[in-house]
């Protein structure tokens, strides 16, 4: 199954998701990659899912990817005596580690000695998505005296936000390293680390996951944009978590990080997902706003690899549709003679390395000679990564022996993800390459083709061939 568009969709499967037959419908409509978001659902109803996808893979001959979503740490208050409270700006509200006190319209328990450890003398902290902001004047291991600045209803259990602040916290909780080992063991493709602070958090998870998956760093953190260059380099993939960026961040900065990020990651040749609230309305209704359609077509005109549905497509009325309307923006957009120079002009120049010269060369070359198809022929991914950075103007076919790597390629921008048997030499590639645009109708016999690989074809990361063809 050809997809005639270059950016990938991620939808999230849930309640509204589970049945294979809308699993399969969701596949049909767009969907390259699905979600398993491990903050919700069990570890049978994660295995079910997966193991729908992989016969669905298995019934149409694509590849599939499958990201596994990590909870990562949540910080939330306790409860209160006397459900919620209203808390009045300018009024005094203390939080401590008293677990075994219910809150009251004065205090509430806060039990996370980590946040007390990094908080100072005018520190600020949101509370319920940002909506109640509370000023630190007082603060000691294990409590903090604020004033509220904006007020409003607290509940039990709502999150804490500390923006600006590095909090001496892992990423991984330990439900994350039980769900990791747990996605690991069935062969899942991505993992996405929430709560990134720090590339350490990345280096971290890449010493358990060893090569198993690649990582996904979730940026949702101020103290994760800081480091951004660096996180990029450690990272595998990148996700804008707009969403939780949004709360610890004014919400006008939001649209410039985005195309900071999408820019960091372009140029680093690193796959980008731009995630939340992307066509938030098709929750409840069949079609988007207006300004939702915008949104998705912005982050394609960025350059995005992948854009994501959340609550759209694992717990809305009408998950199906919504993918399939994500799908027509992303094809109406790509379309657009504008988006082509606006890819174009935010080419970054290449590295002084083998595979980046191959990867500008083809690009140049598929232009000049006007090919159906570029090919690259890649064991690890990394081929085939490089030629996406550049964006040709024509599909890329990723073929590869290793059905993981054909997985990991489905959130590749432009790679249309091939498995193949392992070749010995550069005839056997050349002729493979040409039977395989043959046979998923990218070209005709008598057509040129730009293939790109690696010698030796067994050792990953060697990208140093270039080669022209003709379709026999």
């Amino acid at each position: 199954m050809r997809r005639h568009r270059n950016a990938k969709i991620v939808a999230t499967l849930g309640p509204a998701s589970t049945e294979p037959e809308i699993i399969d419908a969701l596949f049909t409509a767009g969907a390259d990659v699905f979600r398993l978001n491990f903050s919700h659902g069990s570890h049978d109803d994660h295995r079910q899912r997966l193991d729908t996808i992989r016969a669905i893979e298995r019934e149409r001959g694509r590849p599939i990817g499958v990201l596994l979503d990590l909870q990562g740490p949540k910080l939330r208050i306790g409860t209160f005596a006397d459900g919620p409270v209203q808390l009045a700006a300018g009024a005094p509200f203390r939080l401590d580690l008293e677990r075994d006190a219910p809150g009251t319209a004065s205090r509430a328990t806060l039990p996370h000695p980590e946040i007390f450890a990094a908080l100072r003398e005018g520190t600020e902290l949101l509370l319920d998505d940002g909506r109640i902001r509370l000023r630190v004047d007082r603060c000691g291991e294990q409590f903090a005296d604020t004033t509220v600045i904006d007020g409003g209803m607290l509940s039990d259990r709502k999150g804490v936000n500390v923006p600006g602040v590095v909090l001496p916290l892992s990423a991984m909780t330990e439900k994350d390293r039980r769900d990791l080992e747990f996605g690991l063991g069935l062969g899942v493709d991505w993992i996405a680390l929430s709560f990134v602070q720090r590339p350490e958090d990345i280096r971290e998870i890449k010493a358990i996951v060893d090569g198993r998956a690649g990582i996904v760093a979730k940026l949702e953190k101020p103290a994760a944009i800081q480091s951004l260059d660096a996180i990029v380099a450690e990272a595998d993939a990148i996700m804008v978590a707009r969403g939780d960026l949004g709360v610890e961040m004014p919400a006008e900065l939001v649209p410039s990080l985005q195309k900071q990020i999408l820019r960091a990651c372009r140029k680093a040749g690193k796959p980008v997902i731009v995630a939340t609230q992307m066509l938030e309305s098709m929750v409840a209704a069949p079609v988007p706003t207006r300004a939702e359609a915008s949104d998705v077509a912005t982050a394609i005109y960025d350059g995005a690899d992948a854009v994501m549905l959340s609550a759209e497509s694992a717990s809305g009325r009408y998950p199906v549709e919504a993918v399939r309307m994500m799908n027509s923006i992303i094809a109406r957009t790509e379309s657009d003679p504008l988006y082509h120079d606006a890819i174009q002009a935010s080419h970054t120049p290449p590295r002084a390395e083998a595979a980046d010269a191959i990867g500008h060369a083809m690009r140049h070359v598929a232009g000049l000679l006007r090919v159906p198809a570029t090919v690259a022929y890649t064991s690890s991914g990394y081929s085939a990564l490089r030629m996406a950075r550049e964006r040709p103007e024509v599909p890329i076919l990723g073929m590869t022996p290793r059905v993981a790597t054909a997985r990991r390629l489905a959130l590749a921008w432009g790679v249309h993800a091939v498995l193949c048997h392992e070749v010995v030499d550069v005839l056997e590639m050349t002729e493979l390459a040409s039977r395989t645009v043959l046979a998923e109708r990218f070209g005709q016999a008598g057509e040129s083709i730009v293939i790109s690989a690696g010698l030796p074809f067994t050792v990953a990361g060697t990208t140093n061939l270039l080669r022209i063809a003709q379709i026999a």
